[in-house]
């Protein structure tokens, strides 16, 4: 009775009705602030780095470009449902927000299998971590956004069990709004990497 009754005076914007969850989304906001500058440092690395395989396998030797477009597609459609999830959210509509947000859960494992299957492929061609300075920026670089990928992903898991139990409430809301917010910021992230490691790594200068 009580989850129904803060579900059904949930205001337009669910996540900022109360003073609690204003405060919590600027400070995600100055997070995502702090983690920018630490993807910036990590891609200048890469950029510093991406010519010095030291013999080892370049980039145009090994990336498989189609592969890398098929995450990417994946990833970019599980942007595109956690937007569906929001705007479920201000229509405090539970059930398609959990659809929603299950369907983005799926994408997103099912980019993690392609990068792991990538990662597996690579280390097998001769590519390791500690092949050379580009191997070791391109694994860090990846690796790392990968992670990121992979906490977004439980995280939705955890909020979805959880209003499970308790509904959405002014709560609960605004932890939704916060993982839409983050797993759109690993998703534009993505977009860089995909350009700047991959996209430059194929058709770019000499890398090697």
């Amino acid at each position: 009775m009580a989850n129904h009754h803060a579900h059904a005076v949930l205001p337009d914007e669910p996540e900022k009705a109360t003073l609690e969850g204003k405060n919590k989304v600027l400070g995600f906001w100055l997070f995502l602030g702090g983690e920018t500058v630490l993807f910036g440092s990590l891609f200048a690395t890469f950029i510093a780095l991406r010519d010095q395989a030291n013999g080892g396998p370049t980039s145009q030797a090994l990336f498989d470009m189609n592969l890398v477009a098929v995450a990417t597609l994946l990833l970019l459609t599980s942007s595109m449902t956690s937007v569906m999830a929001t705007l479920a959210l201000h229509k405090k509509d539970l059930k398609k927000i959990q659809l929603w947000l299950t369907i983005t859960v799926i994408l997103g494992l099912g980019f993690l299998a392609l990068e792991i299957y990538e990662f597996v492929h690579y280390v097998n061609e001769g590519l390791k971590m500690s092949t050379s300075a580009f191997s070791s920026a391109f694994y860090t670089l990846v690796g790392f956004h990968g992670a990121h990928v992979a906490f977004g992903i439980c995280w939705i898991i955890l909020l979805q069990l959880s209003a499970t139990k308790k509904g959405l409430t002014v709560v609960t809301a605004p932890k939704f709004y916060l993982a839409s917010l983050y797993w759109h910021f690993i998703d534009v992230v993505w977009v860089f990497i995909f350009t700047v490691v991959y996209l430059m790594g194929m058709i770019g200068g000499k890398v090697g």
